[in-house]
């Protein structure tokens, strides 16, 4: 681990709780060799528009010099997240004036693709459910879009690869979550490993939710931005997979039903209940 990748693991851990996919060291050689040409305090950050996300893209902009951000069109139901990216970004640029100045250029990318080859309730109008034994995906609910995070993180770096940045952030978890397999920290670990030894630049995922549950996202958010930070993620973010922005709740915007609701409700029901 080189002082970049310690500082920033470092930091995150000691101050927000963050954390990246361990380097493996059998690249350790030739690719890492690579590095010197990619800026070292810069990051690219997945940001859909969602608490997660947004919470994210406050820890790289107090870790990291200069700030991208990346986003994806891929057919989803709640496309209206696209919409509140746009919000929040302008809002970041007049939370905090350090943070104007390293939020760099915004990126948003159309994979309607994805949609095509998933029949899935984020991508269609069917109703949210869990899946049966026979569907061989016993346990997820049918939100499930195959492959998601492993084509954005993809994607991700192959634009991090040109603009030169080595460091991408991601909001995806496993404690809070819908137990989607592509969320979880082996999985990212060995998808850093692929990016790395695939495009032959060094990368380091991010995920500083990982171990962190809904209410602790929330604290994370204080931590960071206090409660004006806080506020403008309960109202500006986006997270009902219905895209349901018609029915207000003390947590934000949603329907209060499907899994991405119940989640973020809950949360913010621990995280007021212990503040």
């Amino acid at each position: 681990m080189d002082a970049r990748d310690k500082r920033g693991h470092d930091e995150g851990a000691r101050r927000f709780g963050g954390g990246h996919a361990e380097p493996l060291g059998f690249w350790a050689g030739a690719v890492c060799a690579k590095a010197a040409s990619m800026t070292d305090d810069a990051a690219l950050v997945l940001f859909s528009g969602g608490q997660d996300s947004a919470t994210c893209l406050a820890w790289a902009l107090e870790t990291f010099g200069r700030v991208e951000t990346i986003g994806f069109n891929y057919g989803q139901r709640h496309v209206v997240e696209l919409d509140c990216r746009a919000t929040l970004l302008n809002a970041f640029n007049s939370l905090d004036a350090r943070w104007a100045g390293r939020l760099g250029d915004n990126h948003t990318l159309d994979i309607p693709t994805l949609a095509t080859v998933s029949e899935t309730a984020l991508t269609r109008p069917m109703e949210i459910a869990m899946t049966t034994k026979e569907s061989g995906e016993a346990g997820l609910p049918n939100t499930f879009v195959p492959g998601r995070n492993l084509i954005f993180l993809t994607f991700a770096a192959a634009l991090a690869y040109r603009r030169g940045i080595k460091h991408i952030v991601t909001g995806v978890c496993e404690t809070d979550y819908s137990g989607y397999p592509d969320c979880r920290d082996d999985t990212i670990k060995a998808l850093q490993v692929a990016l790395t030894l695939g495009m032959d630049r060094r990368f380091v995922l991010h995920t500083p939710l990982m171990w962190r549950d809904k209410a602790a996202t929330w604290a994370l958010a204080r931590e960071i931005g206090g409660e004006a930070l806080v506020d403008l993620i309960r109202e500006q973010s986006h997270s009902c997979y219905l895209g349901d922005r018609a029915h207000h709740h003390a947590w934000g915007f949603g329907c209060g039903e499907c899994p991405a609701c119940k989640l973020r409700a809950d949360g913010w029901a621990r995280y007021s209940a212990a503040s």
